[in-house]
């Protein structure tokens, strides 16, 4: 890989896979690393931890992966998403990941039942762990439903539509507990992507066990993130950031090899996948 210019993306520390909403396989992660210039990814699915990474941090064919979780968590005002880095696995985090597949199967099934009876269409999709509503919506769109992607969640699975079902998210302070116990590096994503702004910024200026947020993320329009450096300064706090992958690109948004740095200090050290033991481990039979 070419040595990074003082301006280019070395870490994308936001990402999805198949095993949440994500296009991306882990096997593809390092070639999508790669095509874009990035040195580290950090594999955060929705509610769940990626059962192929064996270690809080690997190197897979010279890409540094790192285990990570995005979890939706309920702070009364807003549902708000954390971004947990270097994740170790505990009985207590197992536990409310594995409710949460449960649930988010559950809800699938209600979701495809609700658009198939409206459409009178088969989707022909399964429910299962990671199913969210962008696989619904890619499945509506590939269907003979006069809907595409962006419309199946305007007209239909939207959280206004007539086929939208609600989920289960865990507490703030359980969230944070959880996290704060199981990995090194804790952040809020994506601040100016909630309706109250200045409440999920409180929640990450005051809450001990948050270490970071996401600075440095393409929301599609302008934001304000001289406001999120502001923050990180006033209350001692890494910034972060990533593409928020959710198709094969990476390296659209992340940290500057200067930027990386702190977060770097704070993340164990990269296991070879070659050293680790060959197998299935008990996390991949979610």
């Amino acid at each position: 890989m070419s040595a990074a210019t003082d301006d280019s993306v070395v870490a994308d520390l936001h990402a999805h896979t198949t095993v949440s909403d994500g296009t991306l396989t882990l096997d593809e992660v390092p070639v999508a690393a790669r095509e874009a210039g990035v040195d580290w990814v950090a594999v955060t699915d929705h509610d769940r931890i990626h059962p192929g990474l064996d270690a809080p941090v690997v190197e897979r064919d010279g890409v540094r992966i790192v285990r990570g979780i995005e979890l939706r968590v309920d702070a009364g005002f807003e549902r708000l998403d954390l971004l947990g880095y270097g994740v170790e696995h505990t009985d207590a985090l197992d536990a409310e990941v594995n409710r949460l597949q449960r649930d988010r199967r559950e809800r699938g099934a209600a979701i495809l039942d609700a658009v198939e009876s409206h459409l009178g269409v088969d989707l022909a999709v399964e429910p299962r762990a990671g199913l969210g509503r962008p696989h619904i919506a890619r499945a509506i769109d590939e269907s003979d439903a006069p809907y595409d992607y962006a419309g199946a969640f305007d007209e239909l699975i939207g959280n206004d539509g007539p086929c939208y079902v609600a989920r289960e998210v865990t507490p703030l302070d359980e969230g944070l507990d959880l996290l704060a116990d199981a990995c090194s590096l804790v952040g809020l994503a994506h601040p100016f992507r909630y309706d109250g702004v200045d409440e999920a910024l409180d929640v990450a200026r005051e809450s001990a066990a948050i270490d970071a947020v996401e600075r440095f993320y393409s929301y599609g329009r302008a934001a304000d993130d001289a406001r999120i450096d502001r923050v990180a300064a006033e209350a001692d706090l890494l910034r972060t950031g990533g593409t928020d992958a959710h198709e094969r690109t990476l390296g659209v948004a992340g940290l500057t090899e200067s930027a990386f740095e702190p977060v770097r200090e704070r993340l164990p050290d990269p296991v070879p996948v070659e050293s680790l033991s060959a197998g299935t481990t008990a996390y991949e039979q979610d």
